[in-house]
């Protein structure tokens, strides 16, 4: 995040962080950034950047990146919001994520709906392109049916 933050300063782009407090003070902070908010935990942070965000994607990154990524979709899929989701599957990092999915649809994990949820582009236009096309899906329904059980 902080390279990606740095080239779009460096493109005078307007950029925003979101930190926790504990992660400010041990000067992990960008402070050249003119829109920096702190919060008190990851919780708080993961809450403002959904709320500020139009979109969300996802680059080749760490166990952050997942889980992440992981709690848009599930946010996504609980319907507490309609924004386009996308992962930018650089160089095929993403392929092996992409397989487990596949499997947990196969083995009805996930409803095939769901996993309609994420746009998969491995170029940046066209990533941007499927997210400027997106909308919000229809009916979803629950991913969760008590009268089934």
């Amino acid at each position: 995040m902080g390279i990606l933050a740095d080239e779009m300063l460096r493109l005078q782009r307007e950029v925003t962080g979101v930190i926790p407090r504990a992660l400010a003070a041990r000067e992990v902070a960008n402070l050249a950034l003119a829109d920096l908010r702190v919060v008190g935990t990851m919780h708080e942070r993961k809450s403002l950047m959904a709320e500020l965000s139009d979109a969300f994607i996802a680059l080749p990154g760490g166990f952050g990146t997942f889980e992440e990524l992981f709690e848009i979709i599930t946010w996504a899929q609980l319907g507490i919001h309609q924004k386009p989701i996308g992962l930018l599957n650089v160089n095929g990092y993403f392929d092996p994520l992409l397989s487990m999915i596949s499997r947990a649809v196969e083995d009805e994990f996930i409803r095939p709906e769901y996993s309609q949820l994420l746009a998969i582009a491995n170029k940046i236009p066209e990533l941007l392109d499927l997210l400027s096309s997106f909308e919000p899906m229809a009916g979803l329904t629950k991913w969760v049916d008590l009268a089934d059980t």
